[in-house]
């Protein structure tokens, strides 16, 4: 199955990467599209797949044709490649806050459409991507679908009502991860740590943390309270969080990203 990506950004470039490194795809079977000829050139070198600047180019070329420009230029863009569309056609569409409607008003209503939400994560191959695939769609093809998405972290389909919340709890979330793990190491260096012993000791505690959540399917809370000690260091810490509304302030953000996404 021969991929297009019309955009080669961040997310663009996290999927072809799990794709190559995974043996989904040869490299000779993508090609890219981007706005400039040095960003053209740019995307040759770092991803090692043949990129134009020609998006009708991009279309012809694909069985599945991943859309990752930035909202502002998919109305622009959609106008322009639609008369070359195919209904065999798998669209990917990376684009937020344009949902499956305005995809099938402005890309046509016979086309077979997925939206997808991945996040930053999956630079380092641990993204998560939601996936919301139309009626068009077939099982085999949401299957290809999954198998690319997972090269580069997990997948898992939702409808689309959910996908502009994943956008927030998974989307938006590693920005506030990154402020927490900055709080944790400023804490530390305030007492003495040097920075960049801090970041490896609290980035690390940030992801073992995770990492049993997924893997051991506990509660949050019970793993809290096994961390949390009867008058121990822990449960002094977890006192001033809650004191300072941490939960209500994480949640406050959360729904502050998905009442934008529903904006755009």
């Amino acid at each position: 199955m021969k991929s297009g990506f019309i955009g080669c950004g961040n997310m663009a470039s996290a999927i072809i990467g799990g794709m190559v490194k995974k043996g989904i795809e040869n490299k000779e079977n993508i090609l890219g599209s981007v706005k400039s000829e040095a960003s053209a050139e740019k995307v040759r070198k770092t991803l090692g797949i043949a990129c134009t600047t020609d998006n009708l180019e991009v279309v012809k070329h694909a069985d599945c044709l991943f859309l990752a420009v930035k909202p502002q230029f998919i109305g622009q863009v959609a106008e322009q490649i639609r008369p070359a569309l195919r209904n065999d056609q798998v669209i990917v569409s990376v684009i937020a806050g344009k949902n499956i409607a305005w995809l099938k008003e402005h890309l046509g209503k016979e086309k077979k459409i997925i939206r997808i939400m991945p996040n930053t994560p999956a630079l380092v191959g641990e993204g998560l991507t939601a996936v919301c695939p139309d009626d068009l769609v077939s099982e085999e093809e949401i299957r290809q679908v999954l198998t690319i998405l997972n090269s580069f972290g997990r997948a898992s389909v939702v409808t689309e009502p959910i996908l502009d919340i994943t956008g927030a709890v998974a989307g938006s979330s590693p920005a506030f991860v990154f402020m927490f793990i900055e709080a944790l190491a400023d804490g530390a260096l305030a007492e003495g740590m040097p920075r960049k012993q801090a970041y490896e000791f609290a980035a690390q505690a940030v992801l073992g943390s995770a990492k049993m959540i997924l893997e051991t399917g506990k509660h949050p809370g019970e793993l809290k309270d096994m961390v949390c000690s009867p008058a121990g260091t822990t449960i002094e810490g977890v006192n001033v969080l809650e004191k300072e509304g941490m939960r209500s302030a994480v949640m406050d953000a959360v729904r502050a990203c998905i009442a934008k996404t529903r904006k755009l």
